[in-house]
């Protein structure tokens, strides 16, 4: 059985029991980019890779391509081929913050044309609540898997230009995953400039999970963002947030609702800003 978008704690489990899967820990902090691969060594999922944020999962920052631009889809390939990665083999992601940080991983290996990838509902939280075991340390290397760059999926992506253009004759929908607060243009340390762009609809990534931190079932996902698209079909939409990352936290969301094919402005609001001759509202 092949897990293309989350994957509950027990079947993780028999995966890794298996040997039939490749799982990497995306735990992150923004406010403390060392703190994720601290948590990681304290504690994760057996076998667990570690993916960081800034150094695997994104390409340099130049100050006009936002805090998070796409990495090298070589360099990407590499490093997961490093991690033991082999071609139509399962991969799984988790972090501790639901999702928010493995949906970048989830979205990008669909862009290098990989579908066998999924994201560990609930995270670490919820396998130590299921009462399964952690390692610590750093897991052992792996032998090199033969993982590759698939077929080209730049269709899955708009570009800055597209969205200007957007703005002269609408063809798509914007939607940002930023909190409510941000959207409206409160202040924010990781916002420079406040606000949103023209014409864009909020639907916060954080109200695609319960209380527990894990995904709202499929009906709840399809309802609510039936109310954000008002009508349009998900090709038709287009996602941001900050940096792209939580931005794909909603397509991941949008593809459990059975909502799969909206884009990605990968730049985000930390790119939209870095001219100041982009309309802001």
């Amino acid at each position: 059985m092949t897990y293309a978008t989350l994957i509950g704690p027990a079947a993780l489990a028999t995966l890794i029991a298996d040997d039939a899967v490749v799982v990497i820990d995306c735990q992150f902090d923004l406010a403390d980019p060392a703190a994720g691969e601290a948590r990681y060594r304290a504690g994760h999922v057996p076998g667990a890779r570690y993916f960081h944020l800034d150094g695997d999962l994104a390409g340099p920052p130049d100050g006009s391509n936002g805090r998070h631009p796409l990495p090298d889809p070589v360099l990407l390939a590499a490093r997961l081929r490093a991690a033991g990665l082999c071609r139509g083999e399962q991969v799984v992601a988790y972090d501790g913050s639901g999702g928010a940080f493995a949906a970048r991983l989830w979205w990008l290996l669909r862009w290098l044309g990989h579908e066998a990838v999924a994201v560990l509902d609930g995270g670490l939280p919820a396998w130590v609540a299921a009462g399964l075991p952690v390692e610590s340390g750093e897991a052992p290397a792996a032998a090199s898997g033969d993982f590759d760059v698939g077929a080209s999926h730049d269709d899955m992506i708009v570009d800055t230009a597209a969205v200007l253009a957007n703005l002269r004759a609408p063809r798509f929908l914007v939607v940002d995953a930023r909190t409510a607060a941000r959207f409206r243009g409160e202040p924010n340390p990781l916002d420079p400039v406040a606000g949103h762009i023209p014409g864009a609809s909020n639907r916060f990534y954080g109200d695609n999970l319960d209380a527990a931190g894990r995904f709202r079932p499929a009906a709840e996902l399809k309802a609510a963002f039936a109310n954000v698209l008002g009508g349009l079909s998900p090709d038709e939409v287009v996602l941001q947030c900050g940096s792209g990352v939580t931005a794909c936290h909603n397509a991941l969301a949008m593809a459990v609702a059975g909502l799969p094919g909206a884009r990605l402005y990968p730049g985000s609001w930390s790119e939209w800003i870095a001219d100041p001759r982009r309309p802001v509202a």
